[in-house]
């Protein structure tokens, strides 16, 4: 159990320096997705190359099972679209405390679509953090410090939220027959070539960009992407729902610290974000609904925002 107790704790690190690496770099959002997800899809072939196994099965996947997945790989381009957008437009700790509450999204439509059943705590979960969204969206127009929080970047992140919610829900049952290599292979190919289109469509750049730039987002894809979001799949089957639960809370936490204190380890104190009191309450209010909300939820409910 250590190990995998580890393996979670690594995975929770590695997925809160995302939005430090979004930060640090100069591109437009869009272009900042698009090579998140080409160069994590170029750093699972090496995988796909060495396991004959992996290639055959996505060979011989089903038309309507590779349909799903394309409609996934879609959803998840908008998430990362919608997301790293928001990161631009509000504060690291309102942007992934919103995004992250995407099982409080996923509960009420697996109610309602997939007529899973949804308990009283997770019913309280939701409306709690449906409150906390609403201080933290509503009550930080025009009073945050240095602009950092702007409605339409909350707002934004909250849609990410709902992509991501709608990724989960979408991948949920072909997780049960399809490899995670292979699912996220296919996944993260079709959202690469998505978010190309989507580049086109609004002109964002995705040849030139700054060296340090194209670095920058390789590191984000094998540290966020590869070790963050490998080992938290390799945890989750090995490790208690309720312990996943609050695993989810690491996220806003630790990227909200790392963006004050990095800052100030590499000596631009200036530039690092302090949460503001609206953040702190209304994110702490959506912190908790979303574990209330996830606690007792199934571990497949708790797939990662990738």
């Amino acid at each position: 159990m250590q190990k995998y107790s580890l393996g979670l704790f690594i995975s929770i690190v590695a997925v809160s320096f995302a939005s430090i690496f979004i930060l640090s770099c100069q591109a437009p959002p869009l272009s900042i997705a698009f090579y998140r997800l080409l160069f994590t899809t170029i750093l699972l072939l090496p995988v796909l190359l060495i396991r004959k196994k992996t290639r055959d099965e996505i060979r011989s996947l089903p038309r309507m099972t590779l349909l799903i997945m394309i409609v996934i790989g879609v959803i998840l381009a908008a998430h990362f679209s919608l997301w790293i957008t928001s990161l631009k437009m509000t504060s690291v700790a309102s942007s992934v405390i919103l995004v992250t509450a995407h099982p409080v999204l996923v509960a009420p439509v697996s109610f309602y679509f997939l007529k899973e059943k949804l308990s009283w705590i997770n019913a309280l979960g939701i409306a709690i953090s449906l409150a906390g969204v609403g201080v933290l969206v509503i009550g930080n127009y025009g009073f945050s410090a240095f602009g950092l929080d702007t409605i339409e970047g909350n707002i934004l992140a909250l849609l990410g939220g709902v992509a991501a919610g709608l990724y989960i829900l979408g991948g949920r049952k072909l997780r049960k027959t399809v490899s995670t290599v292979s699912y996220a292979f296919v996944v993260y190919t079709v959202g690469a070539i998505t978010l190309f289109f989507i580049c086109l469509s609004f002109d964002a750049p995705i040849i030139n960009l700054a060296i340090s730039d194209y670095s920058i987002i390789l590191l984000m894809a094998l540290v966020s992407g590869i070790f963050g979001h490998t080992l938290y799949n390799w945890s989750l089957g090995h490790i208690r729902a309720s312990v996943m639960s609050v695993a989810l809370l690491g996220e806003p936490i630790g990227s909200t610290f790392l963006a004050f204190v990095i800052p100030q380890i590499i000596l631009v104190p200036w530039v690092a974000q302090i949460p503001s009191a609206f953040t702190i309450i209304g994110g702490t209010i959506i912190l908790l609904g979303i574990y209330l909300t996830a606690r007792t939820v199934k571990e497949t409910d708790l797939l990662e925002n990738v």
